[in-house]
């Protein structure tokens, strides 16, 4: 139970999902939908039974993604018996164990954002120091910094994404161009380009976080009236990116198989799916959804990197990642 947990620990971490409401995850469009703002009501919950039994020298530590300015606003008022911090993990499905102990940095955020009055952030720090093998950079600052280092991490890599698309969308409509070298150009100019993490056109970003967090600051920037929206832009862009394949995967043929659902290979996981939206608008356009046991399939798309399709000469292969290797059935997506 959540008390015994309590009862038991030094350090408490509660790491409740902050769900999307249904439809807004990207699997399917949303940049036509009203902006939201995360459902916070399981995280209240949890907090609320854990201010039952926490005392004032533990250390309870939020790490569930939530836009900026909800501790304050939300969540921390609910805990009256500690002080509540925030620390989000940079974590990816698939190797979350590595990136536990292997974090690109510790994000770490308090009411005031002053580590020398924080002890309780200063034993989780220690904490860290002792389970983690790559001695990671400190982030400290206020719950609203941390709040925002976080989420706006996860929306640069949808920037990122959306970018590279575009590059693939470009070669496949202009011709006379090969799309890999022009990222792998870009990817290796460190010098005001981050890294060349991200920098493979092919399928777009997926996943439980990148997208709904586009989706989400959304609803940030109307609720501040910034007066502009960067981020339907970005998933605007994703959702387009997405139909300009479907239209490019389509001019092969009708009868449409992907080679898997998901948005992470050797996983079961759909949240996000880009494969499922690119289905969406392979629907929407006329196509149609096959398995390749009741109806012959006239195109396979090759979702992720790693799959290794098997089709006679009939079937047309469409790789997005142009990697598989080349033959007349082989079809690669911005070269």
């Amino acid at each position: 139970s959540i008390k015994d947990i309590v009862e038991l620990s030094d350090i408490i971490f509660v790491a409740t999902p902050t769900p999307h409401e249904e439809g807004y995850d990207g699997r399917n469009p949303t940049s036509h939908l009203p902006p939201q703002d995360f459902n916070y009501n399981s995280v209240k919950e949890v907090l609320r039974e854990c201010n039952k039994y926490v005392k004032r020298e533990q250390t309870l530590a939020l790490i569930s993604t939530v836009l900026p300015g909800t501790i304050r606003r939300e969540l921390a008022p609910l805990i009256t018996n500690t002080k509540l911090i925030y620390n989000p993990y940079l974590i990816a499905m698939g190797s979350v164990g590595w990136d536990m102990i292997n974090p690109e940095m510790i994000i770490v955020g308090t009411s005031k954002g002053v580590l020398k009055t924080a002890d309780r952030a200063r034993q989780l720090l220690n904490f860290y120091a002792r389970i983690c093998d790559n001695s990671p950079r400190v982030e400290f600052g206020t719950w609203e910094e941390a709040e925002s280092i976080k989420i706006f991490y996860n929306t640069f890599i949808s920037t990122k994404i959306s970018l590279v698309n575009m590059v693939q969308d470009v070669s496949d409509k202009l011709g006379y161009m090969n799309v890999d070298r022009v990222t792998k150009a870009l990817a290796k100019s460190t010098q005001r380009i981050n890294s060349p993490a991200y920098m493979k056109a092919g399928m777009g970003d997926g996943g439980a976080c990148h997208p709904r967090d586009n989706i989400a600051l959304r609803w940030l920037a109307k609720e501040l009236d910034l007066g502009y929206d960067l981020f339907e832009s970005i998933m605007t862009a994703r959702e387009k990116q997405a139909e300009n394949m479907a239209i490019a995967i389509l001019k092969h043929g009708k009868n449409i198989w992907f080679s898997s659902d998901t948005y992470k290979p050797n996983t079961t996981l759909i949240d996000g799916s880009y494969s499922l939206l690119v289905q969406h608008y392979v629907k929407k356009h006329g196509g149609t959804l096959v398995n390749g046991f009741d109806t012959p399939v006239e195109v396979i798309v090759r979702v992720h990197e790693s799959d290794d399709i098997k089709a006679d000469n009939n079937t047309i292969i469409f790789d997005p990642w142009r990697t598989y290797p080349k033959a007349d059935n082989v079809v690669y997506y911005g070269k």
